[in-house]
């Protein structure tokens, strides 16, 4: 591994490939500085932990702005926040980005990306990083519904339950499926649940599902979250767990909210961080990966209810806090989670996007 060097002045851009070393994190440190921000982009502070995350790296690092764009994007925003900055050094450029898993081979073949090793990258499954580190692997969760308890008696458990004439006007997703990808996931989980394989054939399969549902009735074509379960205009949401679970204590018991994870088609979306290409502050970039691959930045996505990528190599080592663990659902909710492949999740994204509109025909926003 050959160590990181400035090249020219503290600012300089460091080798984008090597791991850091102890003695070359000051350097890092100082360049980082020295551009004096971070932008980054479709991180609601809700989702994964986001604001306790951001909220440690500006603790640890207050020469640092953080400038944040677009909470509310969806992974297919962040790529076109990269191509239509080309060349901006400007706020709107983002330095960093955190999309599905089967947007990072996308984003590294248009040149989006630029490669980057963390210190802690051995740490990182060799299944969910891309071995010329373009891309990595930073946490997952698995897809469940979010329930308002005032507004639905009857909880459902499985997807099939969601057809029903109780839940007319009831269900969302959490995104726009042609845009999102914990939208077009979680129409590959309801294709699985009924009887696809995963790919091609569950997005297919998903999207006649959803057009069962709309025609139900049953679909609000609305991005589902918090504040819209809360109101009533999406009492049932389909979403990553722990944006669910993240959301039932934030809204306290007001309404009260039930989080299930469906007893089929339990499907597990890995996420992943990358640095743009053209990023105008790449070291505070790098930075910004060390942190949230750091063992502090590791526990704050446990805390926000999310299976962070290194979470076995920091179990082993005893650096995991049991009571984080003790906060999850019971491990038996997971132990029938899918992972999709690379190639699964890009033929149902494929399906879903392109087909969502025709066979479906229900414009989300």
């Amino acid at each position: 591994m050959k160590p990181i060097h400035v090249l020219a002045g503290a600012a300089a851009l460091l080798a984008s490939t090597a791991l850091v070393h102890a003695d070359d994190m000051a350097a890092l440190e100082a360049a980082a500085k020295e551009e004096g921000m971070l932008t980054t982009i479709a991180l609601p502070h809700s989702w994964c932990g986001y604001g306790d995350v951001i909220a440690g790296f500006k603790a640890k690092y207050p020469d640092i702005e953080v400038n944040e764009l677009n909470p509310d994007a969806g992974s297919a925003d962040e790529l076109e926040a990269i191509r239509a900055n080309v060349g901006n050094t400007g706020p709107q450029a983002p330095d960093v980005i955190d999309v599905g898993l089967s947007f990072g081979p996308q984003a590294k073949e248009e040149g989006l990306i630029q490669p980057y090793k963390v210190s802690t990258w051995d740490d990182i499954p060799d299944a969910v990083k891309d071995a010329d580190g373009y891309w990595y692997g930073d946490y997952y969760g698995v897809m469940s519904f979010m329930v308002n308890k005032d507004l639905v008696m009857d909880t459902p458990k499985d997807w099939g339950d969601l057809l029903k004439s109780d839940y007319v006007g009831q269900v969302a997703l959490a995104g726009d499926p042609r845009a999102s990808n914990q939208a077009i996931l979680a129409v590959l989980a309801a294709g699985m649940a009924n009887g696809g394989a995963a790919g091609q054939e569950a997005g297919e399969k998903g999207l006649e599902y959803f057009k069962e549902m709309n025609a139900n009735g049953n679909f609000v074509p609305v991005i589902g979250k918090a504040g819209t379960l809360a109101q009533g205009a999406t009492p049932i949401v389909v979403m990553w767990d722990y944006n669910a679970l993240a959301a039932r204590d934030t809204l306290a018991g007001n309404p009260p909210v039930e989080v299930v994870v469906p007893e089929t088609g339990v499907l597990a979306g890995v996420y992943v961080q990358a640095i743009s290409a053209h990023a105008p502050h790449p070291n505070a970039a790098k930075l910004w990966m060390e942190y949230i691959y750091s063992d502090e930045g590791q526990n704050l996505w446990l805390k926000g209810y999310c299976h962070p990528a290194r979470f076995n190599a920091m179990a082993e080592a005893g650096v995991v806090p049991q009571e984080l663990i003790d906060a999850l659902p019971p491990a038996e909710a997971y132990a029938k989670a899918y992972f999709p492949s690379l190639d699964e999740q890009g033929a149902n994204k494929e399906a879903v996007t392109a087909g969502w509109d025709a066979v479906v025909g229900a414009n989300v926003q």
